[in-house]
């Protein structure tokens, strides 16, 4: 039945019908409306014409739903961490995902490099560790999130050596470093298997 109420409602708006509908058929949303409504929690979070919704969201929540992005948050406030814990929660996170191993273990390695680069700062700040999994896109990133003195680590000027960071290349598909208000953030793509 639905190919048949979405034939109808496609017809409809053909016709010129203004129509209020609530749907989770993205790729329909898009087709058929002249406006979208971004609804999250009850509350309008973003409105646009299709185009700026579905191409350019602004706000996160909405790539989020469009992209089906399903992320890892893990925060890191001590040298010490316990890596064994939180490759766990990766592992995790992957397998739900339904990831294929040669993924998860670029992967695990991808984020035990950038994380050996930015264990000094741990002694002094948090590190906002964040893995996202495009569905729709199939890509995995790494974004690395602290606050504090502006600067990217990968920069080669402040490495003891290059093994990290020529490791860090082999994995990455994209290396974006930013400086946003007062946080630093690296967001790295990790290359397809």
């Amino acid at each position: 039945m639905v190919s048949e109420v979405l034939a109808v409602i496609r017809r409809l708006a053909k016709d010129g019908m203004t129509m209020l509908i609530v749907t989770h058929e993205m790729d329909f949303a898009r087709d058929v409306s002249s406006r979208v409504l971004y609804m999250d929690e009850g509350l309008i979070y973003e409105e646009g014409t299709p185009q700026q919704i579905f191409e350019n969201p602004q706000k996160e929540k909405t790539r989020a739903f469009i992209n089906r992005i399903r992320s890892l948050n893990y925060r890191i406030d001590s040298p010490n961490y316990d890596l064994y814990a939180m490759n766990a929660e990766i592992e995790l996170f992957c397998e739900r995902q339904i990831l294929p191993r040669k993924s998860r273990q670029n992967l695990l390695l991808l984020v035990e490099e950038l994380l050996q680069i930015h264990n000094p700062l741990l002694a002094t700040t948090a590190l906002d560790l964040t893995i996202a999994y495009s569905e729709k896109k199939e890509t995995l990133e790494i974004i690395l999130e602290n606050r504090g003195e502006t600067g990217n680590l990968l920069d080669k000027e402040q490495l003891p050596d290059e093994l990290g960071l020529n490791i860090i290349n082999h994995l990455a598909q994209d290396i974006n470093y930013q400086r946003i208000d007062d946080t630093n953030r690296l967001t790295v793509t990790l290359r397809r298997s």
